[in-house]
């Protein structure tokens, strides 16, 4: 529930009012509510708490928060959440590119790649160190290992790394990784997801392969439910009866989302497409309608990639894009801005 304050309202009055709401077993968050101050509830918020709020002279009006999500809803938070990243920062008009290989091979790949996404204007890297793969035959990733290798290329170049975590058990691994990636299969992993709310790091929530974007968000407030509001969503494509693609890129989930919820949105247009000669359009595309980002995958050699060497870019394909997508991103900002 949202309780908004009389304009009049003093800091002391506020501290006041945290205390009495806190009596009533709810907990509440003080944000700028549509340009008012306000305060937002949680907990087990009945009939009887609600009517004594409202008798409280400071309080102007209360609002339910009707959607099953709460902290991820845009009734929650008005505006665009920015989430920074490493050195970075992702939505209210920041915008990341974040390039790098499906799987993380040899120190001599990583750093090849690390040092074109930089060139080119990319501003983090992304890498798998563990694979969920389709086949258990297929490679794994190299784990620990892998991670390893990243944090330091990652630092060599002055960029945040982005890299999946597929279980409970791996998260303390990741101490050096700046952005957990919750893979779709994993989405509604709902063990791993309340343990990376107990972090403090940010998550990149990809979209389950069939999942609706209520579903989606609900994941989504999974994590935050434990504290850690620092959630980015990934819309990578999903699953329809068509096949020249691997997937379906999903561009209306972005306005969807954007109405719904102030969490960024990031598009993954390499496992939307399965294929890399339509990769600019689908990224071009994103950008257009709204994204906050792109995490594309690019290889210095695809035709010799572990995995997923087919939707890879190479560099040079990268560089371009890369180009194309700043232009287009600034351009965006423009026409919205004059809006």
């Amino acid at each position: 529930m949202i309780v908004t304050l009389n304009g009049s309202t003093t800091k002391d009055e506020v501290s006041r009012l945290c205390n009495q709401i806190e009596n009533l077993d709810l907990s509440a968050t003080l944000l700028s509510h549509r340009n008012d101050i306000a305060l937002v509830l949680d907990g087990a918020i009945t009939s009887d708490k609600v009517n004594s709020i409202r008798n409280w002279p400071q309080v102007a009006a209360t609002e339910e928060i009707h959607s099953p999500y709460k902290k991820a809803s845009k009734q929650w938070h008005p505006e665009d959440s920015i989430i920074e990243v490493g050195n970075i920062k992702i939505g209210g008009g920041h915008f990341a590119m974040i390039g790098g290989p499906c799987s993380i091979e040899t120190y001599n790949q990583l750093e090849k790649t690390a040092a074109y996404v930089k060139e080119s204007g990319g501003n983090a890297l992304r890498g798998g160190a563990f694979k969920p793969r389709t086949s258990p035959y297929s490679f794994q990733g190299l784990g620990k290992d892998g991670l390893d290798m990243m944090h330091e290329i990652g630092q060599k170049y002055d960029m945040p790394i982005v890299s999946e975590v597929m279980a409970i058990s791996q998260i303390e691994l990741f101490e050096d990784v700046d952005m957990f990636q919750v893979g779709a299969r994993n989405m509604q992993n709902f063990d791993l997801l309340k343990e990376l709310g107990k972090t403090n790091k940010p998550i990149l929530l990809k979209r389950g392969l069939s999942a609706t974007i209520q579903e989606w968000l609900m994941s989504a407030e999974y994590i935050m439910s434990e504290g850690n509001e620092n959630v980015i969503l990934c819309e990578r494509g999903i699953r329809t009866f068509e096949t020249e693609t691997r997937n379906t890129q999903d561009l209306s989930a972005i306005a969807v989302v954007k109405q719904l919820s102030h969490l960024p949105v990031v598009i993954d247009p390499s496992h939307a497409a399965g294929r890399r000669d339509i990769i600019e359009s689908l990224s071009l595309a994103a950008v257009a309608a709204g994204a906050d980002g792109l995490i594309i995958e690019t290889h210095p050699e695809p035709e010799r990639a572990s995995s997923d060497g087919e939707q890879s870019l190479y560099p040079e394909q990268y560089r371009e894009l890369t180009e194309k997508v700043w232009k287009l991103h600034q351009f965006m900002k423009q026409i919205n801005t004059k809006n």
